[in-house]
């Protein structure tokens, strides 16, 4: 199945360090702390045409606020105002004629001291933003993906605290997703170190059996937005949701599952394990909540108009 994620990125300008430069001069010394030891914190922020014209980014507020918390939680303090942050992400996908793309703040440390300890290194902000489509496929959002209980388990929410972005937890990611691969699937559920399931590679996942769309708590998983956004036009739409522990056999039974992610946006799972889940393509629930969140982002959504900032 076509993965749009394994595409080259590329674009004019990135904004490093306070300043836009040329995309090709956005370098950084080797010793980058962060290259070494994998601490830094990053968001995932996508821009939409609106149906009505122009463009808008979908809850940044929301997206700049988990940057800053999980910049918080791993004793990085960003250097500049979540304001200028906030504006030079919206210039970003303005100086690279961005009318719908993906953008990607990270706060990462410079070079300087090595060893575990970063001491006084720099701490450094970039903004990159480019043209992303469909992370998963555009046939994966119509047919629904292969998916398999990855060997590898998600982090222990005292080993890697679960609530911030963090650049080095992705390794783990990384693991699963490329096992998931080899053994030619399209995308890893990862159980938590007691054997519930607890999110993908990088998106939040729910169930639907008997109509009550259930989804894990969130102890051991990100507080995806794009979660929070489905939960609530879940609601808006008369289903009910609740976050409650699920099996990896609640898995097989299930009538319809999907993901979400502000990458994955909204992809149903047509297999776990070999085991065709429903109708063995997207079900109808996934369709409908697939249909309300591109209204949403879209600006055809009057009641949350409020989550879309204007490009």
């Amino acid at each position: 199945m076509g993965d749009d994620a394994s595409k080259g990125v590329t674009g004019k300008a990135i904004w490093l360090d306070g300043d836009f430069i040329p995309w090709d001069e956005a370098n950084v010394h080797i010793l980058t702390h962060s290259l070494h030891y994998g601490l830094g914190v990053f968001e995932g922020i996508r821009c939409y045409r609106l149906q009505g014209g122009g463009s808008a980014v979908f809850r940044l507020p929301e997206h700049v606020r988990r940057l800053y918390e999980s910049a918080h939680i791993n004793l990085l303090e960003v250097p500049y105002e979540r304001a200028v942050i906030q504006e030079a992400i919206l210039e970003s996908l303005r100086r690279n004629d961005l009318s719908e793309g993906y953008v990607r703040p990270l706060v990462f440390l410079g070079d300087g001291a090595m060893g575990l300890n970063p001491g006084d290194n720099p701490i450094r902000v970039a903004i990159i933003s480019w043209a992303w489509g469909k992370y998963l496929g555009e046939e994966g959002m119509a047919r629904g993906i292969r998916a398999k209980v990855s060997t590898f388990a998600r982090h222990h929410v005292n080993a890697k605290m679960t609530n911030g972005k963090t650049c080095g937890d992705y390794v783990n990611s990384i693991l699963a997703k490329r096992e998931a691969l080899l053994d030619g699937y399209d995308e890893a559920i990862m159980l938590d170190t007691q054997g519930l399931v607890s999110e993908c590679t990088g998106e939040n996942i729910f169930v639907v059996r008997n109509g009550l769309i259930r989804t894990p708590p969130l102890a051991t998983v990100l507080d995806g937005i794009t979660r929070d956004t489905l939960m609530q036009l879940a609601r808006d739409h008369g289903y009910t949701v609740v976050e409650a522990p699920i099996t990896r056999d609640d898995l097989y039974v299930a009538d319809e599952i999907f993901l979400t992610g502000t990458a994955a946006e909204v992809t149903p799972i047509r297999e776990v394990d070999h085991r065709q889940i429903g109708a063995g393509h997207r079900g109808p629930v996934a369709e409908a909540l697939q249909a309300a969140y591109f209204e949403a982002v879209t600006g055809q959504n009057a009641t949350h108009n409020d989550w879309l900032t204007p490009l």
